[in-house]
């Protein structure tokens, strides 16, 4: 019977985490997040009592199952459970069937697509990605930074003068907009590096 209310399942968290700290004991760990899930009742109590320990993904990580197997929509808990997985090594394959599911409940979750450009293991295929990132999000910069990054890597790896182009168009944008001087520094120093490359 599932019983168990958002109090009682964050103290429960709480204590069990406590007790992996000073026990490293995985499987107990594993044994007792199991138990608290199967005991409570509604999975946003879930969601509320291990938001302090997202950090702590083999904490995270099997209590966002527990909550992506009672509601396998939520788009919010998907990009949950597979940073817990990316974090943890489980792949990108995994993480991006993960990260596609959550795309499909909520489109405009920007979370999402960051882990399917990320999940992408093909360099030309994750520049691709992350430029499609960009054009659905044009004000984010993080996405802008992978896409460069990205384009810089592919035009290194296969000579190719269009991710070149890509790359430099894209550190020009971030360093017209940057605004710490650090920033803007390292911006430059990209670009006065990139635009030597002659293919």
């Amino acid at each position: 019977m599932m019983l168990r209310s958002t109090l009682d399942a964050r103290a429960a968290i709480a204590a069990a985490v406590k007790d992996y700290r000073s026990e490293a004991d995985i499987p107990s760990l594993l044994a007792r997040l199991d138990a608290i899930c199967a005991e409570t009742a509604d999975p946003a109590d879930l969601v509320v009592a291990v938001e302090p320990f997202l950090e702590m993904h083999e904490v995270a990580g099997p209590v966002y199952e527990r909550v992506v197997e009672r509601e396998p929509e939520n788009a919010a808990a998907l990009v949950a459970l597979a940073n817990a997985y990316w974090l943890t090594g489980r792949g990108p394959d995994v993480v991006g069937q993960i990260a596609s599911r959550a795309l499909v409940a909520d489109p405009s979750n920007r979370a999402a697509w960051h882990l399917w450009a990320l999940a992408e293991s093909s360099p030309r295929g994750r520049m691709t990605r992350w430029h499609q990132v960009t054009m659905r999000f044009p004000d984010d910069k993080l996405a802008h930074a992978a896409l460069a990054d990205n384009a810089t890597s592919v035009a290194s790896a296969e000579n190719d003068s269009v991710a070149l182009k890509l790359a430099v168009g894209t550190y020009e944008m971030l360093l017209a907009t940057a605004e710490s001087a650090d920033e803007k520094s390292a911006l430059a120093s990209a670009l006065g590096t990139i635009k030597k490359w002659k293919f």
